[in-house]
């Protein structure tokens, strides 16, 4: 091998910046130099510790994970699946549940209809208003009797009388009757001149059936006779006499809304309460009705192909919330195996534990109201199916699920609109109130509750209002609104003047420290919880180590890069300067 070239040195004079061309050896030398420092560069890469990839991966994942769904398709393309099948699940859930509530509708309205034509069929005198909890009232013993038989001719006459499609429940090849039992004491002796009582309250109950074959051949008068034994009420020591029957009916209004009849079972019950043996009988009529599957009908017409179609629309319905339910269960996964990591990396790095309202911002709360929402959807969409089908007749279940999911639904609505800052005001008030609103509540609960026991006591016996705790806390729930002020206070009986005087410093006080006080206090922690997050919005939000974290982020600006036209979803084509985008979980 040859001597290494040497380099001669320039000639006096010259200078590096001269337009002479340099010597061959400085060229190869410079360019020795950028190769040595290139290699030198791609070595220090490749001897770059794990722990800093892991950190660039970790901090490239955070911030991907608590972008908004726009943001996330600038960054990487990603389309928001989620979002369009939430928006589609809305559209469709609020179908569904209308055309529930239209059909559950038709049967509140043939229940109802069907009582109150119950009612002035089968009680003697029925005025059409119910006077209390009870239908009516009679005060004579000829007139209990009067009511009574009465209630059987109806029974007996019912087809002739009714205009409804009724008939008697009829078991296997007998047909049921009409069912009569009393109760009465064992013993009962008053005088009550002498003030003398001698009674054993032991309760006797005493039943007799009557068949509508045999009540169609008797008279009323006749049947009294033949049991005779039964119907000499002793006054004194009845207590009740109830009657009980059965009827069958078939609603019809549901094939004119082109869906299959609904056939229904009427438990019917008439009391005769005279427990407080106070010379007023009060008159309880009860009909409790129980939806049954129709046997051997034959419908001819397009309701059956309409019914069909409502199934089918059922099933898509199942078919979004069910694979909304598996994108928010994954949502929900991947968030908390990032959580993992995060709290790992942190204690490995900086030998801290990650603060609990940290370990909160992975776990999406609205990704759980989905979930729950979702669940609930498909519940009551299959029961639903079941009941259009005419297999199953739980409507307030249904009712209950198919409600509730659809305002979940709609409650989440509120995430999307929560992206925006003008938007975005409500749940972050409802967020930062909700703890002082729920202690300042427990406090006030105990007032209120003292309130509620002393109402009832003192006063019940004196106003309808204050008759029972619920009644009470209704009342006093009430008042605390503004409402029905004058009647509360003019209703009171003023039979004693010590509890009158009470009744006014009862009420006095108890409206002028829930509705001065008490109330203006709770509006005061949500004021104040609003003015504090106005503050963050102007002057920033608390930063927590998570923040700071995301803060020393150095991963490319997404919101740079250049734009996809996407005409079909015109919140992607947002910049980042639109809007201040204040993230909420």
């Amino acid at each position: 091998m040859g001597p290494a070239p040497r380099c001669e040195r320039a000639a006096p004079g010259s200078s590096g910046h001269s337009g002479a061309p340099r010597p061959a050896c400085a060229m190869d030398l410079s360019v020795g130099y950028v190769a040595r420092g290139r290699t030198l560069l791609t070595r220090r890469m490749m001897a770059q510790p794990d722990s800093d990839l892991e950190e660039d991966a970790l901090k490239e994942d955070l911030k991907f994970y608590f972008m908004n769904p726009c943001e996330k398709y600038r960054a990487r393309r990603q389309i928001p699946w989620k979002l369009g099948l939430q928006i589609l699940k809305i559209v469709m859930v609020t179908t569904q549940l209308i055309l529930f509530g239209l059909s559950n509708q038709l049967v509140v309205s043939f229940k109802e209809e069907n009582t109150v034509a119950f009612k002035h069929l089968f009680l003697k005198g029925y005025s059409g208003v119910d006077e209390d909890d009870y239908s009516c009232s009679v005060y004579t013993q000829q007139d209990v009797y009067d009511s009574i038989f009465f209630a059987i001719n109806q029974y007996c006459q019912l087809k002739n009388v009714s205009l409804g499609t009724l008939g008697y429940e009829q078991d296997e090849d007998d047909v049921s009757g009409l069912q009569i039992c009393k109760q009465q004491y064992k013993k009962d002796t008053m005088l009550p001149s002498n003030d003398t009582l001698n009674i054993d309250v032991t309760i006797e109950t005493d039943c007799i059936q009557l068949e509508p074959q045999m009540l169609a051949t008797k008279r009323s008068g006749d049947l009294k006779m033949i049991n005779s034994s039964f119907f000499n009420f002793e006054f004194y020591r009845l207590i009740q006499v109830e009657i009980s029957f059965q009827l069958k009916g078939i609603d019809l209004q549901t094939v004119h809304a082109r869906e299959l009849p609904d056939c229904y079972a009427f438990q019917n019950t008439i009391t005769f309460n005279n427990r407080a043996h106070s010379g007023k009988v009060k008159i309880y009529f009860d009909s409790d009705a129980d939806i049954q599957e129709c046997k051997d009908w034959h419908i001819s017409g397009s309701i059956q192909k309409n019914t069909q179609y409502i199934l089918v629309f059922d099933g898509f319905v199942i078919v979004s919330c069910f694979a909304s339910l598996i994108l928010c269960t994954r949502s929900i996964i991947l968030a908390l195996k990032l959580q993992k990591r995060f709290v790992n990396f942190f204690l490995e790095k900086y030998k801290r534990h990650v603060c609990h309202a940290d370990r909160l911002e992975f776990i999406n709360g609205w990704y759980v109201l989905v979930i729950i929402s979702d669940v609930m959807t498909i519940i009551g969409s299959i029961m639903k199916m079941e009941i259009k089908a005419k297999n199953l007749t739980s409507y307030d279940v249904c009712s209950i699920l198919l409600g509730t999911s659809t305002l979940f639904v709609w409650v989440g609505v509120i995430r999307y609109l929560g992206y925006f800052q003008t938007y975005n005001v409500l749940i972050l008030t409802m967020q930062a109130s909700l703890p002082k609103v729920l202690r300042f509540c427990c406090c006030a609960g105990m007032i209120y509750l003292g309130y509620t026991f002393c109402g009832w006591i003192v006063l019940g016996p004196y106003h309808e209002k204050f008759e029972d705790l619920n009644t009470v806390a209704e009342c006093l729930f009430s008042l605390v609104n503004g409402d029905d002020m004058f009647a509360t206070f003019a209703q009171i009986q003023q039979k004693s003047t010590l509890v009158w005087l009470f009744s006014r410093l009862y009420l006095y006080s108890f409206i002028s420290l829930f509705i001065y006080m008490i109330l203006s206090l709770f509006i005061a922690l949500i004021t104040d919880s609003y003015d504090t997050i106005k503050k963050y919005q102007q002057n920033g939000f608390p930063v927590t180590d998570l923040h700071e974290f995301l803060k020393e982020c150095s991963s490319t600006d997404y919101s740079k890069e250049p734009q996809a036209s996407m005409p079909f979803i015109c919140c992607c084509r947002r910049r980042g300067s639109d809007d201040n985008l204040i993230l909420i979980n």
